[in-house]
């Protein structure tokens, strides 16, 4: 079924991606995040269906649920005889939730429990995650968690290494490194908020690929404004909520559920390698296929493009 979609190539890799990229943290149980809980078949359900369904990419974390969610698609992976041939499993190395700690020893143990609760002994693309939380040069220090993921590569335990966070000025240092060929930029390129517009051309410039997280803004780009009052998991202001109105309006008037224009808004973007669309459900997999090829018309999309936040409502 991993045909179904066209494969794009991420950046300089050599690895071939779906243009969407299916999201792992909602299969390990975040409610804090996302308002439900998912057990653990469930999630290893969905697991399954990710590896097995008409996308080749899913995203995880060592952090997700305290890594829950690694352990559900290493079941997954047990339970289907390992990796599918041609598909790229990503996740993120991160911090010490109780201690803050980011250093390259704590980064070099986040990789390590990824290896063991995914059952692999290489991991194909890890990212670097959420490095907002300690400084550039911290990073960047002898000993310091970047020099802790170059260690990883050279050792032969991860193939690719990526950035992936939400401040796209400390996103764009951390390119500019030359030590990454891959970029997750999330709520921040989206129907509603451009912010990481520029971040996306040095990427590309740079030849590094770029995956654009969030697509929904956290849900409200497809649910709507009737269930959702967030963005980006925070609460939006006022003007944002307005703007998404006169969005779900525009594509009732056509037809069109929001959450595929929200989508397609990424996927249409030559520039964007994969978009991340989180799951919690092994149905979910289909649904989001759907969307994904929706008929819009161009006309919605001329209709859509000036009903963006202004640019003092985006996150940056």
């Amino acid at each position: 079924m991993t045909d179904d979609f066209p494969r794009r190539p991420l950046g300089a890799t050599g690895l071939h991606v779906t243009p969407v990229c299916v999201g792992g943290g909602p299969l390990g149980s975040m409610p804090d995040v996302f308002g439900y809980d998912v057990s653990t078949e469930r999630g290893t359900e969905t697991a399954v269906a990710a590896l097995t369904g008409p996308f080749n990419f899913l995203d995880t974390a060592a952090g997700y649920s305290d890594g829950e969610s690694e352990r559900r698609i290493g079941a997954a992976l047990a339970r289907i005889g390992g990796v599918p041939e041609g598909f790229v499993l990503a996740t993120k190395v991160d911090r010490d939730f109780a201690t803050g700690d980011f250093s390259g020893d704590q980064v070099r143990r986040s990789a390590e429990g990824s290896l063991q609760r995914l059952g692999l002994d290489r991991l194909p693309l890890v990212y670097l995650h959420d490095p907002e939380h300690i400084s550039f040069e911290e990073g960047m220090a002898p000993g310091g968690a970047v020099e802790a993921l170059v260690a990883l590569q050279r050792e032969g335990l991860i193939a690719h290494l990526g950035v992936a966070g939400g401040p796209v000025e400390l996103m764009a240092r951390y390119l500019r490194t030359g030590v990454f060929a891959a970029l997750i930029t999330h709520n921040r390129w989206t129907l509603v908020d451009r912010s990481a517009g520029d971040l996306i051309d040095e990427a590309v410039s740079l030849g590094v690929g770029v995956v654009n997280g969030a697509p929904f803004g956290g849900g409200v780009l497809a649910k709507g404004t009737a269930q959702v009052g967030n963005y980006a998991y925070r609460e939006a202001d006022d003007e944002v909520l307005r703007r998404i109105r006169a969005m779900e309006e525009a594509c009732a008037a056509y037809g069109v559920p929001l959450g595929a224009a929200a989508l397609q808004f990424s996927l249409r973007d030559p520039r964007v390698a994969s978009t991340i669309v989180g799951v919690s459900r092994p149905e979910r997999i289909a649904e989001t296929a759907r969307l994904a090829t929706v008929d819009i018309p161009e006309e919605l999309w001329q209709t859509l493009a000036p009903l963006t936040a202004p640019r003092e409502s985006w996150l940056y």
